[in-house]
């Protein structure tokens, strides 16, 4: 882990420049440079959206609402009327490289195959492990000319355009010049409105503004911008109090109101994120008894632990956060009823004089991982006290999502039955499709529990049939309804996203996302 005083001499020195903003980020190493990032939605926060472009951009210009899609390196995208799984892109023109290359049909393509197509001279394991499973419903893509890319889905699916937005575009030319992925992450080249000028790893990385960028409203204001990764929440609050970084993000909340009291800003908003148990379905898992996934959702007093976070969190009713616009109407009510709880685990044969005993996976810091150790903790002893015993298997983040992304059945999961992750929750393919449908089971996919419903996946089809907005809701409201009635996730809060900086940020709008856009952000003198 980079100490404070590791970095001591480099951030006095870059805190003489002005418009240089330096940023404690919570992963404990720089995320993968290349395009597609590592480090989970945070990677993609700082070194995705910065470096590089996606075909569908987010937009992430305001705080108030939610944020959608808004056209990135694609100016349209439509699908055929006739034939819902043919997609047509149309690409913006002029757009160039870090390097000086054009953007073109030919060089999307180039990407897909970085990714899926393992005999690819480019093809690259660690961007495809990241980039693949984003992607499942893309069977092929070719050049139609210049400016213009088809995409055919293996069914019709309107969940593509979500999808595409996790994909980022590196430079063919940069990559054709080096010939080598590792010396590509050095000298990286995307589109974006940002460059990399250096990094070390697991100590720093230097972004400078890229002034052709395509979108003159988000060529960056500041000069320089700074990334220090700080995994331990209490190192972070200690570099900001002392200076050597001006933005924090996820502050430990009991120092917030110190934090306010000595002038820093801290700055939150909805977040479309949640905090849960990802729960084994496996053969064997002990979670495949209903009453017990209930008695552990009726076990967890929220509320406490929302005093443990001082009010930083928003307690789960669900997989989506209360209002949200698809939550629908479930029968299950979340609520701490430790009785009702000790009653369903007697119903399953077990309780406090006879304790189920498991094990569940947690990581001690990471990309919306709030406060993992402590939090964990709590969720223990709720369950300890209606006769469910847990042991926690701690790895690093990185290795958490490895463990993911390999499933339940896979022998890195240690024997685990569980997995505290938080989820991205702000569309329908990322936010539920991908988490339980049959055929996304790992290696196929992302659904780490190897759960498999015949009603789910048909509500699955629904949602990817539907085209229209309106209609598409109310399906993925059937869904979540079923999530929170089944009880299929160990469901306990929600973030409120808090980041901590100094006075002299100015300019930060704080969307409703996982990811941010830092070109407006200025330094004060």
């Amino acid at each position: 882990m980079l100490t404070i005083t590791a970095f001591a001499g480099f951030a006095a020195g870059s805190a003489l420049a002005q418009g240089t903003l330096r940023i404690g980020m919570t992963a404990s190493d720089i995320p993968l440079t290349t395009g597609q990032t590592d480090n989970g939605g945070e990677g993609m926060r700082f070194m995705g959206y910065t470096v590089y472009d996606s075909l569908i951009n987010w937009d992430l210009s305001s705080a108030d609402k939610p944020s959608d899609l808004t056209p990135g390196l694609a100016e349209s995208w439509s699908v055929d009327p006739a034939d819902k799984t043919r997609w047509t892109f149309k690409l913006r023109q002029g757009v160039k490289f870090h390097d000086g290359s054009e953007w073109t049909a030919e060089v999307a393509v180039w990407n897909f195959e970085k990714l899926l197509n393992k005999d690819a001279p480019q093809f690259d394991p660690r961007q495809s492990a990241q980039g693949r499973s984003r992607i499942p419903s893309v069977a092929s893509y070719k050049a139609v000319d210049k400016y213009t890319l088809e995409i055919i889905t293996k069914s019709p699916d309107a969940t593509l355009p979500y999808q595409l937005a996790w994909i980022m575009f590196s430079s063919k030319a940069q990559w054709e010049k080096l010939k080598s992925w590792d010396e590509f992450a050095k000298t990286p080249s995307g589109t974006g409105p940002w460059k990399l000028a250096a990094f070390v790893p697991r100590e720093r990385a230097e972004l400078v503004p890229n002034p052709d960028y395509w979108d003159k409203k988000r060529v960056p204001k500041l000069d320089k911008m700074v990334l220090i990764p700080l995994p331990e929440p209490n190192a972070r609050v200690a570099a900001l109090r002392s200076g050597q970084v001006d933005w924090i993000e996820a502050p430990a909340p009991d120092t917030i109101p110190s934090l306010k009291s000595s002038g820093f800003t801290i700055v939150t908003n909805a977040y479309p994120h949640n905090w849960t148990w990802h729960l084994s379905r496996a053969e064997g898992s002990p979670w495949n008894d209903i009453r017990i996934r209930k008695a552990a959702n009726l076990a967890v007093d929220r509320e406490g632990m929302k005093e443990l976070l001082s009010g930083m969190m928003i307690p789960a009713e669900g997989f989506f956060p209360p209002g949200h616009q698809w939550f629908g109407n479930p029968s299950f009510k979340l609520k701490y009823d430790p009785a009702e709880a000790l009653k369903l685990m007697k119903e399953a044969g077990y309780g406090p004089d006879k304790p189920l005993k498991t094990k569940v996976l947690i990581s001690p810091s990471g990309s919306g991982q709030m406060l993992p150790l402590p939090m964990n903790e709590f969720v223990q002893q709720n369950l300890a006290e209606i006769g469910l015993q847990v042991d926690f298997e701690v790895v690093e983040w990185n290795t958490l999502i490895n463990i993911w992304r390999a499933g339940a059945k896979h022998e890195s999961s240690r024997g685990g039955t569980a997995m505290n992750y938080s989820y991205f929750i702000q569309d329908p393919f990322t936010g539920v499709i991908r988490h339980l449908q049959c055929n996304l089971a790992p290696p196929a996919g992302t659904n780490w529990g190897h759960y498999c419903d015949p009603e789910m996946d048909k509500l699955f089809d629904q949602v990817r049939t539907t085209f229209d907005p309106a209609e598409q809701t109310k399906v993925i409201q059937k869904v979540h309804e079923k999530y929170v009635d089944d009880a299929i996730f160990l469901m306990i809060t929600h973030d409120v996203n808090p980041r901590a900086m100094t006075s002299k940020v100015k300019g930060f709008v704080q969307a409703q996302n996982w990811f941010q856009d830092f070109s407006p952000i200025t330094m004060a003198n």
